[in-house]
């Protein structure tokens, strides 16, 4: 008998859905755990938003025109190089659909952002892998040796943080002939963007983001930087009204608060090499990252490994603190990715840190 699931696509029916990191009620958890800014919105955005408000009953503007010319010229590109979606989600998931899935051949390299999978199924195809190793270099050899239509990469890399050299990108643009997405939404925080490679790679794009070193989660803002043709073809596929009023007027407010938003981006990086060097100290293994996240392995008794990992994440959780744990491969499985939050938060995470590790010691 026939029921409403088969209606579906086979493989939609069998996809696996992105799981974002736990968003709880109540307001006395420590949210270390999907890379949010420990930042409240300037009070220009908040006027902004609040000034919006007022013309809901109209339809925002289709193309995010304002938004594009003033990210275009905050770039030095024309304007035909930019494109404002709702998050880079939904950029990504435009890029998968024009340029990946169903005979297409798709790529990443891996552990990576979990949401790459999803998307290529979504759009009728599969994606598949070049691991890393244990030191995350990129593997520019196999990539190109795999001949990728479409390949997505994040830099700084999501889980580990690691940014990968300019030149290594450049060889790998001038040797595929695919398209080479560079998933740039930690770029703020890094010493270093894939920006000068638009101008001579028509096959480079780059997708960033309002919601990490913005703080615009919630508003769902991001956008692509690329060539005219990208442009054009994912305009053509886009929702009509794809970012709300709200959306674009907060995204220009902030994007007029620079030097606030620099002295923010310098605050987590502080923060950042300050918790590098405490739990290095506590026998830590913590890769260099250019985020607003670690990702380190934890040590207990003088042991890591996945077990020590998954006992302190649950520590972690039953005092309210939540991190991000990825348990399904052998690269990550030995780490937990902590979000930079305010020195406060990090005050009391470290605090348990070390309590979990007496406990050990007093065994």
């Amino acid at each position: 008998m026939n029921t409403v699931l088969q209606l579906a696509h086979q493989h939609i029916r069998v996809l696996e859905a992105y799981v974002p990191g736990d968003q709880p009620s109540g307001g006395d958890w420590i949210k270390l755990n999907t890379n949010e800014s420990p930042f409240t919105p300037p009070e220009s955005v908040l006027r902004a938003l609040s000034a919006e408000a007022g013309h809901l009953a109209r339809y925002p503007n289709p193309r995010s025109e304002p938004l594009r010319a003033a990210l275009a010229d905050d770039l030095g590109l024309g304007s035909d190089r930019v494109l404002v979606g709702n998050g880079s989600d939904d950029v990504l998931n435009l890029l998968a659909r024009a340029f990946g899935g169903r005979g297409k051949s798709t790529w990443q390299s891996f552990p990576s952002y979990s949401l790459y999978p999803v998307i290529t199924a979504v759009a009728g195809g599969g994606i598949q892998s070049v691991p890393f190793d244990r030191n995350f270099r990129l593997p520019v050899r196999k990539l190109i040796e795999a001949g990728p239509d479409l390949l997505f990469l994040t830099c700084p890399n999501a889980p580990t943080g690691v940014r990968f050299p300019l030149s290594e990108l450049g060889e790998l643009a001038t040797s595929i002939k695919g398209l080479l997405v560079i998933d740039e939404a930690y770029v703020e925080f890094a010493e270093g963007s894939a920006l000068a490679l638009l101008s001579d790679h028509e096959n480079v794009v780059l997708t960033r983001t309002f919601s990490k070193a913005y703080g615009l989660a919630g508003l769902r803002v991001g956008y692509l930087l690329g060539s005219p043709e990208v442009v054009a073809i994912l305009d053509r596929i886009r929702d009509s009204y794809n970012v709300n009023r709200l959306s674009q007027a907060g995204a220009l407010a902030a994007l007029r608060e620079k030097e606030l938003y620099r002295e923010r981006v310098a605050t987590i990086k502080e923060r950042r090499s300050w918790l590098t060097e405490e739990l290095k100290g506590l026998g830590w293994t913590v890769y260099p990252s250019e985020a607003n996240f670690l990702f380190a392995a934890p040590a207990r008794g003088g042991r890591s490994g996945p077990g020590v990992a998954l006992a302190l994440f649950h520590h972690l959780e039953r005092r309210r603190i939540l991190v991000r744990y990825f348990p399904k491969h052998p690269l990550t499985a030995s780490h937990l990715r902590i979000t930079i939050g305010t020195q406060l938060e990090m005050d009391q995470f470290l605090k348990e840190i070390k309590i979990w590790t007496q406990d050990a010691e007093g065994q």
